[in-house]
C-alpha cells in the first residue's frame, strides 16, 4: 500500500476493460500505439514519487500507515500545505510541458476536497458521507488514477434530460437494488478513460428539475466494471515519433465517451442520488472550485511558461528577437506568465481556514481569474507561435530522417537558423507545429478554451460573484460628494 511505480500503475490497466478505437475492441491498453505513449508519461510520473530527489516534494507520510503516499492528497490545514501541494502539482505538470490536463493529481484532488467536506454528504445519508471518508482512504493508499466524466452527450441541447426523445439518452437511473444503482446512458468528454483505473460522474451542468431526479446521481466505479464501453476519439498519438512529433509521441490523453449499458454501482460507491439541490450544489458546497482551481492554474501556469520558452528559442532561431514587434509580443506571453503566477500566490496569501473543518482553502477569486483567463490567453499564445514561425512552419521536412538521406547537405544549409545549426531548428520548429499545427495542437487550444465549461458562463459567473460592494459604493460616495 502506499505510491506505486509506474510497472504497477501498467499493469493494473490490464484487466476486462471494453476500450473501442474505431470498430476495434482494444485488447491490452498497455501495448496499443494509441495509449502507450500517454500511459508511459503517466507511468513516469508514478516512478518520479520513488526517486530521492522528488520524493519529499511529492509524497507524505499516509495518516494511517506512515507510508509514503501522494501529495496531492494532503488536506491543507496551513498556508505551507497549499505551498507544497502547489509545488507538487508543478513538478508533474513540468515534467509533461503542462500538456496533461488530466494527471492523476488532477481527481486526487478533487476527491480529497470531498474528504475535507464529507459532511456535506451526511445530508443524503450518515452512510453517504461514510462512503466518502472510506473512498478518499482507498484512493489515497492504492495510488489510484482516476478520471471523470460529467456532460450529457451533445444531441438535442434545448431539452433539458427528462424531455430526451430516448429517456436513457443521458445517464440515468434505470433502477434501485439491494446491491446498488443499476444505471444506463451515457457522459462525456471522458479524457483518459482507457487507461484510467476508475471513472467519477456526476451531471454537469448540475441544472437539473424535479423531473431529472433519476439523472441525479455522483458515484465512482472501475473502469472495468461488466457494462461500461469506453468509445474513443480518433487518435492523435504518434507512437515513438519523438523527433517529428515530440509532444503527440508523448502526450495524447484520449478522449472518449462512456456508454453505461445497464451497469452496476454498488452502493458503497454512491455518493449521492435522487437529491437535485445536493447534486446541484455539490461543486460549490464541497468547495471543490477551491481546490481543483488550486491545480489546474499550477498546470497552466507550467504550459504557458513551456510556450514562452518556445517562443523565445523560435525568435532567436530566425535572428528576430531585437525586432520591436516581436519584443512586444515576447512582452505579451511573460505577462501571461506572471498573471497565472499571480492567481496562485494571491489565492495562498489569501487563503483563509474553514471553522467548519480546519482546512485551509486558498481564496477563489484570484484562481477564477486563471480560469476565466486562461481560454483567453492560450488562443492568444497560438497566435503568437503562428506569427513567429510564419512560413518557416510549413517548410519543415517530411521527417528528421532527412538528413541522413543523399540530401542532407542541402537541407543542412537552407534550413539553419540565424545561429544554429538546421538539425536544432528544424527540431525545434517540428515542437511548434506539434503545438499548433497538428491534430493534437487543435485538441489543446479547444481543450483550454473548455475544460473548465463554457469560457462566456465562465466570466459572466466571475462578475456575478465578483465582490463589488466597496468598489460600487466609491463610486457612490463620490457622486454624493459632488452634490453636497
Amino acid at each position: 500500500m502506499g505510491i506505486r511505480t509506474g510497472a504497477e500503475f501498467i499493469a493494473g490497466l490490464r484487466d476486462s476493460r471494453e476500450v473501442w478505437l474505431g470498430n476495434e475492441r482494444v485488447a491490452d491498453v498497455t501495448s496499443h500505439p494509441a495509449f502507450r505513449g500517454a500511459i508511459g508519461s503517466l507511468a513516469g510520473l508514478y516512478d518520479m514519487q520513488h526517486e530521492p530527489a522528488h520524493r519529499e516534494a511529492l509524497t507524505y507520510p499516509s495518516p494511517t500507515t506512515g507510508n509514503p503516499v501522494g501529495m496531492s492528497f494532503l488536506i491543507p490545514r496551513t498556508r505551507e500545505d497549499l505551498v507544497r501541494r502547489r509545488q507538487m502539482v508543478k513538478i508533474w505538470a513540468d515534467a509533461t510541458c503542462g500538456m496533461m490536463g488530466r494527471s492523476a493529481d488532477f481527481l486526487n484532488t478533487m476527491v480529497m476536497a470531498w474528504a475535507a467536506k464529507q459532511e456535506y454528504f451526511a445530508q443524503q445519508s450518515p452512510e453517504c458521507m461514510e462512503r466518502v471518508g472510506r473512498y478518499y482512504e482507498e484512493c489515497r493508499e492504492r495510488d489510484l488514477f482516476l478520471t471523470h466524466a460529467l456532460i450529457d452527450p451533445q444531441v438535442d441541447r434545448s431539452k433539458n434530460r427528462a424531455q430526451q426523445d430516448d429517456p436513457y439518452q443521458c445517464l440515468r437511473i434505470v433502477e434501485e437494488t439491494q446491491h446498488g444503482l443499476i444505471v444506463r446512458g451515457a457522459k462525456m468528454v471522458a479524457t483518459a478513460a482507457p487507461f484510467a483505473d476508475e471513472i467519477l460522474v456526476w451531471p454537469f451542468p448540475p441544472t437539473l428539475t424535479e423531473a431529472e431526479a433519476p439523472y441525479a446521481m455522483v458515484f465512482i466505479i472501475p473502469v472495468a466494471a461488466p457494462g461500461l464501453k469506453i468509445i474513443c476519439r480518433e487518435s492523435f498519438s504518434r507512437p515513438d515519433q519523438f523527433a517529428d512529433h515530440p509532444l503527440s509521441a508523448r502526450f495524447d490523453e484520449m478522449d472518449a465517451v462512456a456508454v453505461f449499458d445497464d451497469v452496476l454501482v454498488p452502493w458503497e460507491r454512491v455518493f449521492l442520488h435522487r437529491d437535485i439541490k445536493l447534486v446541484a450544489q455539490m461543486y460549490a458546497g464541497t468547495r471543490i472550485r477551491e481546490m481543483t482551481a488550486h491545480q489546474t492554474n499550477t498546470r497552466l501556469l507550467s504550459k504557458i511558461e513551456f510556450v514562452y520558452g518556445l517562443l523565445c528559442l523560435m525568435a532567436e532561431a530566425i535572428g528576430t528577437q531585437d525586432v520591436p514587434t516581436v519584443q512586444e509580443m515576447l512582452g505579451e506571453a511573460a505577462s501571461y506568465v506572471e498573471i497565472i503566477k499571480a492567481t496562485l500566490i494571491t489565492s495562498e496569501h489569501e487563503a483563509q481556514i474553514d471553522p467548519s473543518n480546519g482546512v485551509m482553502y486558498p481564496s477563489l477569486q484570484p484562481l477564477q481569474v486563471g480560469r476565466t483567463w486562461g481560454p483567453r490567453i492560450y488562443p492568444r499564445l497560438m497566435e503568437i507561435v503562428r506569427r513567429l514561425g510564419a512560413g518557416g512552419l510549413m517548410q519543415l521536412p517530411a521527417s528528421s530522417a532527412i538528413f541522413d538521406s543523399p540530401i542532407g547537405p542541402e537541407i543542412e544549409k537552407y534550413y539553419r537558423g540565424a545561429h544554429i545549426a538546421a538539425r536544432e531548428k528544424v527540431s525545434l520548429f517540428k515542437l511548434a507545429w506539434d503545438l499548433l499545427g497538428s491534430d493534437f495542437g487543435a485538441r489543446h487550444t479547444l481543450y483550454e478554451l473548455y475544460y473548465a465549461g463554457d469560457p462566456s458562463a465562465l466570466m459572466a459567473g466571475f462578475h456575478r460573484e465578483f465582490k463589488k460592494e466597496e468598489s460600487r459604493a466609491r463610486v457612490q460616495a463620490f457622486l454624493r460628494e459632488g452634490t453636497e
